[in-house]
C-alpha cells in the first residue's frame, strides 16, 4: 500500500526546493530572507533547504551584508563548479558543441561545418561525439561532472519510448537520434527544437528577460519560432508549435524545401535569398555568402531589391505572429536574422506595422536578439540546467 502522506511530504519538499533554485538561479546572490520573501517560504522551511544545499554543494556562501540592528547576512549563490552542462547545436550550416559551467560561462567550444544540402545523419551524429570528446578534453572536465547533454535539432522531437526527430527540410523521417548518439557516450541527453532552445536562451539571458508573452524568431537557412506564453515554451499537442517558417506567406508561390509552396521560408530563409539574388557570392558558406550580399546593396540595386523584398515579407510574416498571438515582444534571432536584423530592422518594422492590427501591434516591441549566433547551443545547455532546477539533481 503506497503511503500517500509520505509522497505528499515528499512532493512537497521537492517543490519547496525548485522554488527556492529557481529564484536563486536567476537573482543571485540572495539571503535566506530575501529567498523567504521571493518565494513565499517559511524561514524555517528556506533554513532546511538551504542546509541541504550547501551539504550537496550545488550553494555557497559567498560573503554578507550589513543588516538592520541585527547580525550581518549570509549571501547565498549557484555553485557554478558543482556540475557542467554541454549544449549542442545541429544547424544547417555546422554543429557546435559547448561547454558551461553552472553560471553559464563557456569552458570550451568545437565547431564543425556541414554542407547546407546534405545532412547525412551518420555524419551529424560523428560531429556531436567529436565534439563532445573534444570539449572535454579542452576543458579537462572528467565526463562524471557533466550534469547533461542538451541538444537543439532542425525540426520536431517525438519524445516516447526513444526520442525521434523529425526534420523534414533536412530529409530525417523519425530519426531515433538519442540511440545514435547513445552507442558513443554515456552522457545524458535532453533534445528540443533548435528555435525552441534559442528562445529559452533569450528568456533566461537575453532579450527576452522577464516577459510572459513573446515570440523569438530564428532565421538561418531556414525558419523557426518559440513561442512564450505565461513566462514558458508552449509546445503544442506533439511539440511541434513554432513551425512559422512552414507558414504559407504567398499562396503557390515558391517552392519550399518541405515539399509545399510559398512558405516563409521561401522568401526570407538565407538559402532562399541566395537563390533569388542568383548570383555568386564570395565567401566559404552561406553566411559569408549572405553577407556579402548585405553588404553588395549599396552598389546593387538587383540586392537592394532583393533586401527589399525580404524586409517585406519579414515584417509580414511577424505581423502574422502579431495578429495571432498578441505577444508584449518579437525577438529577431538567428545568424541571418541578426545580419539581416542589422541593416533592415526599421524596415521590417514598418511593414509589420503595415500588415498588423493597430492595437496589438502598439503593444509590441520588435527588437534584435542579445546572445547573437551562438543563442542556439547556450539554449541547448540550459536543457539539463532545467532539470536541476526542477528539485532533484540528475546526478
Amino acid at each position: 500500500m503506497v503511503d500517500r502522506r509520505r509522497g505528499t511530504v515528499r512532493d512537497l519538499r521537492r517543490e519547496n526546493r525548485s522554488a527556492l533554485l529557481r529564484s536563486l538561479y536567476f537573482n543571485q546572490p540572495r539571503s535566506r530572507q530575501e529567498l523567504s520573501e521571493a518565494t513565499g517560504l517559511s524561514p524555517a522551511s528556506v533554513s532546511n533547504v538551504v542546509r541541504d544545499l550547501l551539504d550537496e554543494g550545488i550553494v555557497v556562501e559567498a560573503g554578507s551584508v550589513d543588516s538592520d540592528g541585527g547580525r550581518p547576512r549570509v549571501l547565498l549563490e549557484m555553485n557554478p563548479e558543482y556540475g557542467y552542462v554541454i549544449g549542442v547545436d545541429i544547424g544547417e550550416t555546422r554543429v557546435r558543441v559547448e561547454l558551461f559551467d553552472l553560471a553559464m560561462a563557456e569552458r570550451a567550444k568545437a565547431d564543425y561545418r556541414l554542407n547546407p544540402r546534405e545532412h547525412d545523419v551518420s555524419v551529424v551524429v560523428d560531429r556531436i561525439l567529436s565534439g563532445l570528446n573534444a570539449v572535454l578534453a579542452d576543458s579537462g572536465i572528467e565526463s562524471a561532472a557533466i550534469l547533461g547533454v542538451g541538444v537543439g535539432v532542425p525540426g520536431i522531437v517525438e519524445q516516447g519510448r526513444e526520442v525521434l526527430v523529425h526534420g523534414q527540410t533536412y530529409g530525417w523521417d523519425a530519426v531515433p537520434l538519442e540511440r545514435l548518439l547513445r552507442a558513443g557516450t554515456d552522457l545524458p541527453f535532453s533534445f528540443e527544437n533548435g528555435a525552441k532552445t534559442m528562445g529559452q536562451a533569450e528568456l533566461w539571458f537575453g532579450a527576452g528577460r522577464e516577459a510572459r508573452n513573446a515570440v523569438v524568431a530564428l532565421v538561418g537557412s531556414g525558419v523557426g519560432a518559440s513561442l512564450i506564453s505565461g513566462g514558458s515554451p508552449y509546445r503544442g499537442a506533439t511539440s511541434s508549435a513554432g513551425e512559422w517558417g512552414h507558414t504559407t506567406i504567398v499562396a503557390g508561390g515558391r517552392a519550399c524545401r518541405c515539399g509545399s509552396a510559398g512558405c516563409l521560408e521561401a522568401y526570407v530563409g538565407a538559402e532562399a535569398i541566395l537563390e533569388r539574388f542568383g548570383r555568386p557570392m564570395p565567401g566559404e558558406d552561406e553566411e559569408s555568402a549572405l553577407a556579402a550580399l548585405i553588404s553588395t546593396a549599396a552598389t546593387s540595386q538587383l540586392a537592394t531589391a532583393i533586401l527589399d523584398e525580404t524586409a517585406e515579407y519579414l515584417g509580414a510574416g511577424i505581423a502574422n505572429l502579431i495578429n495571432l498571438f498578441n505577444p508584449e515582444r518579437i525577438i529577431l534571432g538567428g545568424w541571418a536574422g541578426l545580419l539581416l536584423g542589422d541593416r533592415l530592422l526599421d524596415a521590417i518594422r514598418d511593414s509589420a506595422r503595415r500588415h498588423s492590427l493597430r492595437q496589438p501591434f502598439a503593444a509590441t516591441s520588435i527588437q534584435l536578439g542579445q546572445l547573437g549566433p551562438e543563442g542556439v547551443a547556450l539554449g541547448a545547455a540550459t536543457l539539463p540546467v532545467e532539470h536541476l532546477l526542477s528539485g532533484s539533481s540528475p546526478r
